[in-house]
């Protein structure tokens, strides 16, 4: 999954960044509301931390910009503000939840996995599709009740296809998902992670949409 962070404070933004990593994101750092919105006009994310308080272009604008584009993406405010009316107006400008400064990491790990819930239109915490159980809190995966050890990768590339059964994601979208700017990606890399997903889960597990990307097919409970 992954993350773009907002946050122009940089003891906070780095620990923030750092844990989010630990955890198993994909964290793509920005530090003031024009960067912001100028990546969220470029690229795809699975999630926003926004603070407020920005240099250039205030946060609630970088959201009210962003909803205005028809993006859906769920957004998490940080704010140091803790008046009724400033988390009124950020909630009515299109966020999904808010955190107020200072806060606990694992408080904000959980809010985020209660977002990608939401967002999914999934209620409960584990994500199964048939003999597949994979657990976004405790970063574990089983396959008929026995543990599968996956690389970070892996389970992220294997969180978003299950979020998204039924439906065709693009190579694209999926390497964005998985690599932020900066990280050097071979150009056979997702097709390695399919790969060994493959090996893991059977070879009809994932299938390949010629020119387009990948897809899963919903579980026997969802059709």
């Amino acid at each position: 999954m992954r993350i773009l962070l907002v946050e122009d404070d940089e003891l906070l933004g780095e620990g923030t960044r750092k844990g989010l990593t630990q955890d198993g994101y994909t964290v793509d750092w920005v530090k003031d509301g024009a960067l912001a919105d100028q990546a969220l006009k470029t690229e795809n994310f699975d999630l926003i931390v926004l603070d407020l308080g920005l240099p250039k272009m205030p946060g609630i604008t970088v959201l009210q910009n962003l909803r205005e584009r028809g993006n859906t993406t769920p957004v998490l405010i940080l704010t140091a503000r803790e008046s009724i009316e400033d988390r009124v107006k950020g909630l009515d400008s299109g966020a999904d939840d808010y955190l107020t400064k200072p806060f606990d990491l694992p408080e904000l790990l959980a809010r985020l996995r209660a977002l990608q819930r939401r967002f999914a239109s999934r209620a409960a915490p584990l994500l199964v599709h048939n003999d597949i159980s994979l657990d976004p809190a405790s970063h574990t995966v089983t396959y008929k009740e026995e543990p599968v050890n996956l690389s970070r990768r892996e389970f992220a590339l294997l969180h978003v296809l299950l979020e998204n059964a039924g439906r065709v994601l693009s190579r694209e979208h999926l390497t964005q998902s998985l690599y932020g700017w900066g990280e050097e990606v071979d150009s056979n890399a997702l097709e390695v992670h399919v790969h060994n997903l493959r090996k893991r889960f059977g070879q009809e597990f994932i299938r390949t949409v010629r020119g387009i990307g990948y897809t899963i097919e919903k579980s026997k409970d969802e059709k």
